[in-house]
Order: C-alpha cells, then sequence, then structure tokens
C-alpha cells in the first residue's frame, strides 16, 4: 500500500518538478536487464509508446526525464510492464517511475527479471 501510494505521489509531483527543477523530457531509456535463471544481462533501449520484449516481459515507456548535462547525472522513467504468463485480463505487473540514482525507491518485483534505468536520451 505505501508504495502504491509513493507511486501515485511521484507521478502526479515529477512532471512539476520535472519543470521547475531542470529536468529534461526524453524520448529514449536506456535500461539494464538481468534475467535472473540465467545471469544474463542486457542492455536495452525502450522508445517512448512502443512495446519492446525482454524475455516474457513486454516493457512500454511512456515518460523518461534526464537532468541536463551541467548536473549531477540522474533519469527518472515511467514504465508499464506487462508478463505474457500472467493470467489474461491481469494487467500490468508493473507500472511507474524507475529511478536511476535511487533504484530502491520503486521496483519491478518479479521472481525471473529484473530491470534499472541507467539513462534517458
Amino acid at each position: 500500500m505505501r508504495r502504491l501510494f509513493l507511486a501515485a505521489l511521484l507521478a502526479l509531483v515529477l512532471p512539476t518538478l520535472a519543470q521547475a527543477q531542470g529536468w529534461v523530457e526524453r524520448r529514449t531509456a536506456e535500461l539494464q536487464a538481468l534475467d535472473k535463471v540465467t545471469a544474463r544481462i542486457s542492455v536495452i533501449r525502450a522508445t517512448l509508446g512502443e512495446p519492446m520484449q525482454f524475455g516474457t516481459l513486454t516493457i512500454t515507456l511512456r515518460a523518461c526525464h534526464a537532468r541536463p548535462p551541467d548536473e549531477v547525472p540522474d533519469a527518472a522513467a515511467w514504465l508499464e510492464i506487462t508478463d505474457s504468463l500472467s493470467p489474461p485480463n491481469s494487467g500490468p505487473i508493473f507500472r511507474g517511475w524507475l529511478f536511476a540514482a535511487t533504484p530502491a525507491v520503486n521496483m519491478l518485483e518479479h521472481p525471473v527479471y529484473d530491470l534499472r534505468v541507467l539513462s534517458c536520451r
């Protein structure tokens, strides 16, 4: 419940914060994807609004914000993730912001896969 509240709060605050604090909107997110079974790490690029596959996951980037080059690097990406192995009509397994500088604030909880935002370009 606390995570849902935090994700909802961040969804409301980040767009305003992005404008006020100098965040820059980007169209592509660079993600690090881990398959925990095979220990395979992949760097993948997600483009705004275009679903992409990683294993059984379908990842859709809805927003991506980065700090300007003259500031401390950071990125925040709003992702919707579904799993083809989930029951039909079950909805996304993850919907929310992932942060490059603080990945533990909000994370994908999945038994096989792990995702992390590296940057927004």
